[in-house]
């Protein structure tokens, strides 16, 4: 590793653990950590998928908020990489995504057509607790680097303990609570990016940015604005006024 790189690498660790704040906001705190994962892994999307109280993996973030990747995502709250790696408690890799029709039937041709190579999945874990999961998809296919399988793993853990602390020590909640508080908040948030869509007519992915920019130039939280819009639609902030 050069030292570029661990510079670079440092940097994402400390900004990782200045989130841990007194105004936590774990969707934000999932948004940014999918976008460094990406970044570090040289990956073109990266994406994390949380358990619910029933057991079953929720979409909660990505660095990549174009529909087909979104898709994606869902798929794989019964079938794919994500998935298994939930259910395994580890890492889990296809490195040509052309030829694992026969490992993941709908997940794989999905992501083939959505111009993906290889895929990339990594347990978020504390010791033998696994909360989650979080994938990491590539335009060429090939194996990751051993390097950035131990860095992205280890991006994964840390925050896993940081989420997990951070609920123990400042709200004492029981994880479901949590996680179940995150995925109410991401729902919100799909339906403000589409109210957001239609009033600037813009994408929804370019809805989810002006919102997420809106949130972190006044230090809101993305859950609670969202819900503002979705509440009353005709009373939307100027998401673009400076």
């Amino acid at each position: 590793m050069t030292a570029t790189e661990t510079t670079r690498l440092a940097s994402v660790f400390v900004e990782l653990a200045d989130t841990l704040v007194d105004d936590f906001d774990l969707l934000e705190f999932l948004q940014l950590l999918t976008a460094q994962a990406s970044e570090l892994a040289d990956a073109r999307a990266a994406g994390l998928m949380l358990a619910d109280p029933r057991d079953r993996l929720n979409f909660m973030a990505a660095s990549d908020e174009r529909v087909h990747v979104l898709d994606l995502f869902q798929v794989q709250a019964d079938e794919g990489p994500c998935f298994d790696c939930y259910r395994q408690g580890r890492a889990v890799s296809e490195p040509d995504l052309r030829t694992a029709s026969a490992r993941w039937p709908k997940f794989a041709p999905e992501a083939v057509k959505a111009g993906f190579g290889a895929v990339h999945a990594f347990p978020m874990r504390l010791r033998r607790e696994v909360i989650g999961s979080m994938g990491l998809f590539a335009d060429r296919a090939g194996p990751m680097r051993p390097e950035d399988v131990a860095i992205i793993q280890a991006l994964a853990d840390i925050a896993t303990i940081g989420m997990l602390q951070e609920r123990a020590i400042r709200r004492g909640e029981v994880v479901a609570e949590q996680l179940q508080t995150a995925l109410n908040s991401r729902v919100v948030v799909e339906q403000a990016k589409g109210v957001i869509a239609q009033i600037y007519r813009v994408t929804v992915d370019e809805a989810f940015e002006l919102l997420r920019q809106y949130c972190r130039r006044r230090g809101l939280r993305l859950g609670e604005i969202a819900a503002l819009i979705v509440a009353d639609p005709h009373k939307v902030p100027d998401l673009r006024g400076r």
